[in-house]
């Protein structure tokens, strides 16, 4: 993974860890854009280590999830936990270079079928009181809900802007207003609670 990331004139590996204890000191030493965080790991998983990194860093760096297996709930408890997407570790050289750049950007969801399947396989069933409450107290307009529904879909800021008529800086107010009043970090825990919430449907 490193030589293919390595690779590309857009992307510089700065660092590498062998466990999810090692983690966190080198997001503080390296501030990195983007970490690459394999599922399973000893001593410190990569769920725990998600949630150490968005806990103690200041201005946290988006975080890919590398897994073996897509339909894994370690996948889903990592997203819950923040990460930003996840990854197979047998993508394609192409894929993982695309995942970190989409990861990157945050403008669209990363393989959204497979965060709903997971949703629907994992996930409250939108039974979950937290995300239910959660989401009544945001109070969304019904364009901002619109929006959310539109980014469970897996649709990117552009594509929004072209099945609304709007200009993307629109919709990236909107996206912005839902982020903050649902407290989401980013889309892809936007989605999570609109799952969970029973706002958008998994199936």
């Amino acid at each position: 993974m490193r030589a293919v990331l390595a690779a590309q004139p857009d992307i510089e590996v700065v660092g590498e860890a062998a466990d999810g204890a090692a983690v966190i000191p080198l997001v503080r030493q390296l501030r990195p854009d983007v970490v690459a965080m394999d599922v399973r790991m000893p001593l410190m998983d990569g769920i725990e280590a998600t949630r150490a990194v968005l806990r103690t860093v200041s201005d946290p760096p988006k975080i890919l999830v590398v897994t073996t297996f897509e339909n894994d709930e370690y996948v889903y408890e990592a997203l819950r936990a923040g990460a930003d997407g996840f990854l197979l570790k047998r993508a394609r050289p192409a894929e993982i270079v695309h995942a970190v750049r989409l990861v990157a950007e945050g403008e669209s969801l990363l393989f959204p079928a497979s965060v709903r399947q997971l949703a629907a396989e994992y996930g409250d069933g939108g039974g979950n009181p937290a995300a239910r409450a959660a989401m009544e107290r945001a109070a969304l307009t019904e364009r901002e809900a619109e929006v959310l529904r539109l980014m469970a879909r897996g649709l990117s800021n552009a594509e929004i802007a072209g099945r609304l008529i709007v200009g993307t800086e629109t919709v990236k107010s909107h996206v912005s207003a839902v982020l903050a009043k649902l407290g989401a970090r980013d889309r892809t825990q936007a989605v999570i609670a609109a799952y969970e919430s029973g706002f958008v449907a998994p199936g």
